[in-house]
């Protein structure tokens, strides 16, 4: 071959070269675009797309802090007033009180008002009263009638305004009684709900006990009965409402959490 030849093979070789870079460039299959709302491969556009957010399930009911299922089970279903009285221990006679409410049954109990000084039986709390042993009963009961010595404070429950709820003496520690009964709130513990908290009927018999009320503190224990500050008593009695059906829950804090 002369040397005259080779720049012509070489130049040739390379328009070859070429030519088979640029038809491998348009080798690869070209896609027409999917038609709208066809399903097509998966891009960055589609990525970005998100689906609707499911709504989010219902929140469950708020229960009262501290009660367990035995005793949220004997709330009756139509009460939406509970006045929540804890014990700090089977044989204290101090206690707190909690109000609370729900007026919608779908989103549960919210506090009220308080917590509030309290005392109880001297010798703490039972799950069987007897007379004269000194404690308070465990349980739910309903608040359904009031009364005192003073006169109406504004209270929505039927107020029984009474000379008789005088009382004197002392109390355990030798603080004055006198003034304990200006304002009560009976508690439906072994009595006829529906009639003053002096009527002494006792459906469950006389060795069992009975009034069983919220009065006035005099800054001791007491024998049975459950007493709150005087201005406490004031604000319960005008927030007791018998269209709510209120309840008493008490005892002491092991007893509740049952």
């Amino acid at each position: 071959m002369s040397v005259l030849r080779r720049p012509y093979i070489l130049l040739a070789a390379l328009f070859a070269a070429l030519f088979l870079l640029v038809a491998g460039c348009f080798s690869e299959e070209v896609r027409p675009p999917a038609p709208r709302g066809a399903a097509g491969p998966e891009s960055t556009f589609g990525a970005a797309r998100t689906a609707p957010a499911l709504p989010s399930a219902p929140s469950p009911p708020r229960n009262i802090p501290a009660l367990g299922p035995q005793t949220r089970a004997q709330l009756p279903a139509d009460t939406r007033q509970a006045l929540v009285v804890t014990g700090a221990a089977p044989d204290s006679n101090r206690a707190t009180a909690m109000l609370y409410t729900r007026d919608d049954p779908a989103e549960g109990w919210r506090p009220a008002t308080g917590p509030w000084p309290a005392h109880n039986g001297m010798r703490g709390w039972t799950d069987h009263h007897v007379a004269d042993d000194l404690k308070s009963p465990n349980g739910v009961f309903g608040l359904t009638d009031a009364g005192g010595r003073l006169a109406d404070p504004g209270a929505l429950l039927p107020y029984d305004e009474q000379p008789r709820f005088a009382v004197s003496g002392d109390g355990f520690f030798g603080e004055p009684l006198e003034g304990s009964f200006d304002y009560v709130i009976a508690i439906n513990y072994n009595r006829q709900p529906g009639t003053s908290p002096l009527d002494h009927t006792r459906p469950l018999g006389e060795d069992r006990g009975g009034g069983i009320w919220i009065h006035v503190d005099h800054g001791g224990p007491t024998q049975g009965c459950v007493s709150l500050p005087e201005e406490r008593m004031r604000e319960l009695l005008r927030t007791l409402d018998p269209a709510k059906n209120p309840v008493i829950v008490m005892g002491d804090v092991a007893a509740l959490g049952r």
